[in-house]
């Protein structure tokens, strides 16, 4: 099953996450299928979503991906419509 969730990179107590497609059996920080965007929580404005690519993130739901809890979250706050 694909789950479209985070990944996390940067350094020690400054996280920097990317949105990605990947199968629900890999590591967090594994293997993954496809780039969907960037999550800053450390930024200026506080959630920083940036470079979400919502077309591809809508061909992953339309394939049977489904999207973590926190993803959701950070989308609807957003306000992407997918």
């Amino acid at each position: 099953m694909v789950v479209i969730r985070l990944t996390r990179k940067g350094r020690t107590h400054r996280p920097v996450y990317t949105i990605v497609a990947a199968d629900q059996r890999n590591k967090r920080d594994g293997r993954f299928l496809d780039k969907l965007g960037h999550y800053n929580p450390m930024g200026p404005d506080g959630a920083n979503l940036s470079d979400v690519q919502a077309e591809k993130i809508k061909a992953w739901l339309d394939k049977g991906a489904t999207l973590s809890a926190t993803v959701s979250t950070l989308l609807k706050k957003n306000k992407i419509q997918l």
